[in-house]
């Protein structure tokens, strides 16, 4: 069963991260006080939603207690960001990330409760969004609109199979084009040698079959 995010504020990242969230498959909230910055997302995520989350009783109208992760993506706002930050916690949302324009915004935001800090220049919307989903992302290429090569640790069930067993192509839509353990990148795949757990698979899969790894 998919996580539930709710993406307070639609700016460039939160809109991007928002879109990227609802691409791989999890139920998005998707908050702005801008009635049109709403409109514009409101066909591509699970709910959109028009409330000014500065305000708490608008933050605990919209029931963000029932989310499993919220971002507060309104970097430049500190008032904001601090009300939205402390009324989700309050709420009682499990994980709460915030946006943060420098260091000490982040060290203002962590002390309210927030449980980690994204930094912009740092993150973009969609490398948050695979972080977010899953774990088990360590690289990820854009290779173009539609194809990507990413770097992942093999799935707990996965582990003692080797990849004739696991079908990976059929099951999760990815082709395996190299291996990675101790240290060394291999392009010759032995498809008879089971994975264990430091094993590292470089695969190629289109994006909108991203959510069958998580």
């Amino acid at each position: 069963m998919g996580k539930s995010f709710a993406v307070l504020g639609l700016g460039r990242f939160g809109k991007r991260l928002a879109l990227s969230l609802y691409e791989m498959g999890e139920e998005v909230m998707a908050v702005d006080k801008r009635p049109e910055l709403v409109e514009a997302v409101a066909d591509s995520v699970t709910y959109a939603v028009e409330a000014d989350v500065s305000n708490a009783e608008a933050l605990k109208g919209i029931n963000i207690g029932n989310i499993d992760t919220v971002v507060v993506a309104m970097g430049s706002d500190l008032t904001a960001s601090i009300m939205a930050v402390m009324v989700s916690k309050e709420e009682g949302v499990p994980c709460v990330i915030a946006k943060a324009a420098d260091e000490r915004m982040g060290d203002i935001l962590k002390k309210v409760g927030a449980d980690r800090i994204i930094f912009p220049e740092e993150e973009t919307g969609m490398r948050t969004a695979r972080k977010l989903v899953s774990d088990s992302f360590l690289e990820f290429f854009d290779i173009d609109d539609n194809l990507c090569l990413v770097e992942i640790k093999p799935k707990p069930e996965w582990i003692g199979k080797n990849l004739i067993e696991l079908q990976l192509r059929d099951k999760y839509h990815v082709n395996v084009v190299a291996i990675k353990d101790e240290s060394e990148m291999r392009s010759f795949i032995d498809p008879k040698r089971p994975l264990e757990d430091d094993t590292q698979l470089l695969v190629i899969v289109e994006k909108e079959d991203l959510k069958f790894l998580k």
